[in-house]
């Protein structure tokens, strides 16, 4: 049986772990290939001809080749709509744009900071180095700001497009899961909507399954 959907990219990544939780949403079969990054696999040919910009991960469906994760999952949310989870929400206008507007906080305004103190907490002392103390304290404040408007909006709703899961709440999922393992899991804790939301959407099966392979930690 040859697969259709392959995914190059390490388990490690918060961006492949963002495409396989959807593909596990859908029940979809797919192949996972390691690319070897710190041989810099991914910086030269052959993985260059998949993504020009050497980061993972690439996605190949068939004739159908993409990178950029979040681009690959409205791709798959919307060929699969129909089975598994709909994860656009669709067949709402109104609860669709819910969706694309709440993934474009995650990506523009939860993502950078998040980013940045996994970097400092977790990346950073793997190669023997000390955390900078004042840029985790200063992406610590904005990531707060962000974190106090998800409260404000889960206070009135499950999820962040509304009463259902979708993309929005499903593209948060590999940050937090390492965030969770952090001294600073008490910012997602301290929110009692926010850390009800993320119980939930941390006990899906399809985040389990993923989760337990992510291994940066």
């Amino acid at each position: 049986l040859v697969m259709a959907i392959k995914v190059h990219g390490a388990l490690f990544s918060t961006c492949t772990a963002q495409v396989l939780i959807c593909l596990c949403e859908k029940g979809l079969d797919y192949e996972l290939l390691a690319i070897d990054m710190v041989a810099g696999a991914h910086k030269q040919q052959p993985f260059l001809s998949l993504n020009p910009f050497g980061e993972i991960p690439a996605f190949k469906d068939g004739e159908v080749s993409l990178f950029e994760s979040r681009a690959i999952n409205r791709y798959l949310a919307r060929k699969h709509k129909d089975i598994g989870t709909d994860l656009l929400l669709s067949n709402s206008l109104t609860q669709s744009a819910l969706v694309e507007t709440w993934m474009e906080v995650e990506a523009h305004k939860f993502d950078s900071p998040s980013s940045v103190i996994l970097r400092q907490i977790i990346v950073i002392p793997k190669y023997g180095k000390a955390p900078v103390k004042q840029v985790i304290e200063t992406e610590m404040e904005k990531l707060g700001k962000v974190l106090d408007a998800y409260e404000e909006r889960l206070s009135k709703y499950k999820y962040l497009a509304g009463e259902n899961y979708s993309l929005a709440d499903l593209h948060h999922i590999p940050h937090l899961v390492y965030f969770m393992k952090t001294s600073k899991a008490n910012t997602i804790t301290s929110r009692p909507h926010v850390s009800a939301w993320w119980n939930d959407i941390s006990s899906r099966p399809a985040t389990v399954k993923i989760s337990e392979t992510m291994s940066l930690l």
